[in-house]
């Protein structure tokens, strides 16, 4: 079956795009760095620093679990969805408002147990939003606007965690009332991008007969697609242990008070924001001029690997703000290209939605997963050089996994305007 190839889309379907995933990314990473960490904290004496180190590696792990089957189901579902209101409209409202109302749980809850129970809820709106909006990059792009819309996708990640931890910091939020404020940001925003956004029904002489799949996740089957897949997996492992853990390290690595080790990490955040976004924008641009993803998929997180050896030659706020930097290059090139990669690589036109949830909850699970492992290797040494040797070879590994995917195209998509 020839399915034709999407028209190109609008500089407004793009600002309405990157607005969907800047609310995405703002109200699933403010609490990841900054009020998990603040409600789980146990200050006191020697040692007992760490339980909190542990709760909420717990807390973060039991939502990823939850994303990685919300995502793919949820997308799976989507493909067959047909309403008069669209294929993925309906998912990506119930889902924002669905995170919204577990955000104000997750702020009234009290104890990692009721905290747990509530972050899940987040991370299934999460999730299932995450699925949603990914598919349209499938369903309405081009190949030569896929690298764009992944660099929205990656650089709106960044400039999520310092609209939401700039806010809570320098409003001087209460817990309860950041949560509250993130509730009312995705149920305002997911909404409207979801109904603004276009989505069109598939015609029907372009719909094939569906075989019946037994699992959402059967296009793992395919080789190059599954590499692809658990590389991004394992690279945002390699993200998410030392950037998850930010605010434990300031305090407790480097000694910093708290009300410092807050400021401090508004200010790393930042630094990694502007290279995430610097980034991400050139490599989708690179990558979608010359048509070559997986060399540069690999290089990017090879950089990344490399922010944790910076911190580990000599733990300091510099050398701290140094690797920010670094990690930021490396972790913007890699998940924009990555993503696009993963994109060009889908097995199945009539599953864009499942198989791309099953890329976004590869990441997402990475970077609630990487917690959970970095909790248990503080906990191991009572400190946090063994995270930050994990984090590199997570990152390298991970990087040589998704450069074990054969490219499918090797030339450079070609410009329509030349014709």
């Amino acid at each position: 079956m020839n399915v034709p190839r999407p028209g190109k889309v609008s500089a407004g379907w793009f600002a309405l795009f990157t607005l969907a995933w800047l609310a995405i990314w703002t109200v699933q990473l403010t609490p990841v760095q900054l009020l998990l960490p603040d409600q789980l904290d146990t200050p006191g004496a020697a040692g007992t620093w760490v339980y909190g180190v542990v709760y909420s590696g717990m807390v973060l792990g039991v939502g990823g679990l939850a994303g990685v089957i919300a995502g793919p189901l949820s997308g799976a579902l989507s493909d067959r969805t047909r309403t008069r209101w669209g294929r993925r409209r309906p998912w990506a409202v119930g889902a924002s408002w669905l995170a919204a109302a577990c955000l104000l749980l997750t702020g009234i809850a009290q104890g990692p147990w009721a905290i747990g129970v509530a972050w899940m809820g987040v991370s299934i709106g999460i999730a299932v939003a995450s699925a949603a909006f990914t598919a349209l990059i499938a369903d309405q792009l081009p190949e030569r606007q896929r690298g764009g819309a992944s660099a929205a996708a990656s650089s709106s990640q960044a400039v999520g965690i310092v609209l939401g931890v700039g806010a809570v910091v320098l409003l001087g939020l209460s817990v309860f009332a950041g949560y509250l404020a993130l509730a009312l940001f995705i149920a305002v925003v997911g909404t409207a991008a979801a109904i603004l956004l276009p989505d069109p029904q598939p015609d029907a002489a372009q719909q094939p007969v569906r075989e019946r799949r037994s699992l959402p996740w059967a296009s793992l089957r395919d080789r190059d697609f599954a590499w692809v897949v658990w590389g991004r997996f394992v690279v945002n492992i390699g993200n998410a242990l030392p950037t998850t853990l930010f605010l434990f390290f300031l305090m407790y690595g480097l000694g910093r008070p708290k009300a410092q080790a807050q400021d401090d990490l508004l200010l790393v955040i930042v630094v990694y924001t502007i290279f995430v976004v610097i980034a991400s924008v050139l490599a989708g641009w690179w990558s979608d001029r010359t048509g070559s993803r997986r060399r540069l998929t690999v290089i990017s997180a090879l950089v990344q690997a490399a922010a944790a050896l910076v911190i580990l030659a000599s733990p300091s706020l510099a050398t701290t703000m140094a690797a920010a930097a670094v990690l930021g290059v490396g972790y913007g090139a890699f998940s924009t290209v990555g993503l696009a990669f993963a994109t060009d690589l889908l097995p199945n036109p009539e599953d864009h939605a499942r198989d791309l949830g099953l890329v976004n909850t590869a990441a997402a699970l990475g970077q609630l997963v990487g917690p959970l492992l970095g909790a248990m290797l503080v906990a191991l040494v009572g400190g946090f050089w063994l995270l930050l040797v994990f984090s590199f070879v997570m990152s390298a590994v991970g990087g040589i996994m998704s450069g074990s995917a054969r490219e499918r195209r090797s030339s450079p998509l070609p410009d329509p305007a030349a014709h």
